[in-house]
């Protein structure tokens, strides 16, 4: 050991340092993850993440490495299948009573409940819709969306403030796909304009066959709007010169598919969201020819229209939703038939697909009604094509 003396101070060097084998180096992740190959080895993408961007998972019925029915699943197997589908709390008790995947293919979600100790009505969807998948044999787009997506996905529409709910629950990507009004009350959305907002959103996700990416962060096409994040339609606010009000979005639920999708959406609505006083009428003039210049005239005309339409329902900042009751007839025949839980799905399935702005594939049953001025875009583009225009 050799020393030098400079100033005050005295350092030491070590002439013959001892170093660890290379081979032996850990290297610590966060959470006290060390690596899983010693020895090296190739380089291989798809590793440890170290963004936040969209994650995705495979579907329980794509998980075709055992090569064998869900049904003939071992106990062991059945049981790191839940570990990974993010349900691994119910492991211990799943262990006790699973024999193999059969077990799990037979029972109610009153015997998840009472078997796997699974009081969460949502944690019991999510498995019954797995299994349903597994029995169906039908692989859909959306089981590819894990529930970490969801959480990302809750950004860009605008609603933060539930990732908590949602990630509690374990929603997922299928899930979001077979929400429920009393599903969205049971995850604390009470305000009817995020209901709204989700509904859209989804349809805008049936629109890209649930593309993780489809909604726009920042500078799409103006053709796009319907793919318009949260973030990117406060962009668009600061590039009108209401950079000031911008911040106010944050929470609101508000994204391009709200503006597009939602008639009752008006430049009103979207300055009681920004806060904007009334008595500023010169600044609400200017947010008005603004709004109206990104939805197009038509649709201006139209959502105004419906606007004063016999019979029309305000849209505000405030309306809570309430839970469906059952009514003194359905309690007398709920125990001779099922409800049906699809007549009430936030966003109702539909197979059929249009075409709209050139770009996007829209469900049909879910648009025409709900949106005027997307039908009559559609019709047009849908002539143009006919006509070799396109």
């Amino acid at each position: 050991m050799d020393f030098i003396y400079i100033s005050n101070c005295i350092f030491y060097f070590d002439v013959n340092p001892v170093y660890p084998h290379p081979h032996r180096l850990r290297r610590t992740q966060s959470g006290g993850f060390q690596a899983a190959d010693p020895e090296g080895g190739p380089f291989k993408r798809g590793g440890l993440r170290a963004t936040a961007g969209p994650r995705l998972t495979r579907s329980p019925e794509s998980q075709a490495s055992t090569r064998i029915p869900f049904s003939q699943w071992t106990k062991e197997q059945v049981c790191g299948w839940l570990e990974d589908y993010g349900l691994g709390q119910y492991v211990n008790l799943t262990r006790q009573w699973v024999e193999n995947g059969q077990t799990l293919l037979s029972a109610t979600p009153q015997d998840f409940e009472k078997e796997m100790g699974m009081k969460n009505p949502l944690h019991r969807k999510k498995l019954q819709l797995a299994l349903n998948a597994f029995t169906a044999k039908v692989i859909e787009k959306s089981s590819e969306l894990d529930y970490i997506w969801v959480t990302r996905w809750l950004d860009d529409i605008g609603l933060p403030q539930y990732k908590d709910h949602f990630h509690d629950a374990r929603v997922d990507g299928r899930m979001i796909q077979y929400l429920t009004v009393n599903d969205l009350l049971t995850l604390k959305v009470t305000s009817q304009l995020h209901h709204l907002s989700i509904k859209c959103a989804i349809h805008v996700l049936h629109a890209n066959r649930f593309n993780p990416n489809c909604l726009r962060r920042r500078q799409p096409a103006p053709s796009e709007v319907v793919q318009w994040s949260n973030h990117r339609v406060m962009e668009w606010l600061r590039a009108v010169d209401l950079a000031e009000y911008a911040p106010n979005l944050r929470g609101s639920g508000v994204h391009g598919g709200l503006i597009i999708l939602e008639p009752r959406f008006s430049s009103e609505t979207l300055a009681l969201l920004l806060n904007i006083p009334p008595q500023k009428t010169l600044l609400r003039r200017h947010l008005a020819t603004a709004f109206s210049a990104l939805v197009g005239t038509q649709a201006t005309q139209e959502k105004r229209e419906y606007g004063n339409a016999t019979g029309h329902v305000p849209l505000t900042t405030t309306a809570k939703v309430k839970p469906k009751k059952l009514g003194f007839t359905q309690f007398s025949h709920l125990r001779k038939r099922k409800p049906d839980e699809s007549l009430d799905y936030i966003c109702p399935i539909d197979s059929g697909t249009l075409t709209v702005n050139g770009v996007s594939r829209l469900p049909s049953a879910a648009l025409r009604g709900l949106s005027p001025n997307l039908d009559r875009h559609t019709e047009k583009q849908e002539g143009k094509e006919r006509d070799g225009y396109i």
